[in-house]
């Protein structure tokens, strides 16, 4: 067994020492899958000397945090499905434009005129669905999910009158 008295006094900040602490459990644990109880949770702090109060606002924290990220995948996933359903309005009518110059012409002649322009919005569209990031990403988060929560709260209203209703 090491001696640890003979060993200079290290210093780590709170960042290193979580970092440190997240990755001997990660090293403790050999099947990934394992999961601790809320009493093995409980007991941990304790020995770490963290009150309860602070370890239940922590998880809270975690909680709410963990809410956030799946609504900001639902968001992603919202921004994804609505760029697909524009790009597929764009080559359904486009291709229909195309197909009508082809057989009205015998060629591609006004019809690429419509393609291009067209397209030019449908490229901006791109870009702002798949390159957005910081405050604009934010921004439209915060109005998507003010309008996802009202709704919510909405159908939420109506299916407990609906309940009321028809009991």
């Amino acid at each position: 067994m090491a001696n640890f008295d003979n060993l200079p006094t290290r210093y780590y900040s709170q960042e290193e020492v979580q970092e440190i602490l997240k990755l001997a459990i990660a090293r403790q644990t050999d099947d990934n899958s394992r999961e601790f109880t809320y009493q093995q949770l409980q007991e941990i702090a304790l020995e770490l000397d963290i009150p309860i109060d602070t370890l239940q606002l922590a998880e809270r924290d975690w909680q709410n945090k963990q809410g956030e990220i799946q609504q900001r995948l639902v968001f992603d996933s919202f921004l994804r499905s609505r760029f697909q359903k524009r790009f597929g309005n764009y080559a359904i009518v486009n291709g229909v434009i195309v197909l009508l110059d082809l057989i009205t012409g015998g060629g591609i002649s006004w019809s690429i005129y419509i393609l291009l322009f067209w397209g030019m919005f449908v490229s901006l569209d791109a870009w702002n669905t798949f390159q957005m990031k910081g405050e604009d990403y934010e921004a439209a988060f915060q109005s998507w999910n003010r309008k996802y929560q009202i709704k919510r709260s909405f159908n939420n209203l109506v299916n407990r009158f609906l309940k009321a209703t028809s009991a």
